[in-house]
């Protein structure tokens, strides 16, 4: 009697480290995943550039039409409908939030390179030309209910449009 309650809890403990590698994996691969379109899509919106103002030799984003593109491009490369949540056959499990979307351009009134600090998402870089700045977020998957939630996936993306020299 005492073995099998000893092989109960050592198969108890297994199961449980099992459950808790599987869980860090899978957030691990959506991190990949959010990193991966949000790359894209700040990259796909800082390139709403409008032409009038360019003809003129400034670089200024559209702010509506790159918002746009951004959202748009972020459902195509992650299975999301128009309100982001995920569709069926999506690897994501909850509704991804866009928690910031920032311009930065020379309507901007800022000249380049140009120091962005963001103290709340740890965000410090010096930006070359007109930028998009996003951050997006979704729940921690969860396989194994703790007494502590973890924290959401949050990952941010700065696509700079870099003037030649």
């Amino acid at each position: 009697m005492d073995y099998i309650v000893k092989l109960a809890f050592v198969l108890l403990i297994f199961i449980y480290t099992w459950f808790f590698q599987v869980q860090n994996q899978e957030w691990d691969i959506e991190r990949g995943l959010l990193k991966d379109a949000n790359n894209m899509a700040v990259h796909d919106a800082v390139q709403e550039i409008n032409e009038i103002e360019r003809s003129q030799g400034r670089l200024i984003i559209e702010p509506v039409i790159a918002y746009e593109t951004f959202q748009e491009t972020l459902q195509l490369n992650l299975g999301l409908d128009d309100d982001l949540t995920p569709k069926s056959g999506s690897r994501l499990h909850d509704k991804v939030t866009i928690v910031k979307f920032v311009i930065i351009d020379e309507s901007s009134g800022v000249s380049f390179p140009f120091l962005y600090e963001d103290a709340q998402y740890g965000i410090t870089k010096y930006i070359q030309g007109p930028s998009v700045i996003s951050v997006i977020e979704t729940k921690h998957p969860v396989l194994i209910s703790r007494t502590k939630t973890q924290e959401a996936i949050r990952v941010p993306a700065i696509q700079e449009y870099k003037y030649d020299k």
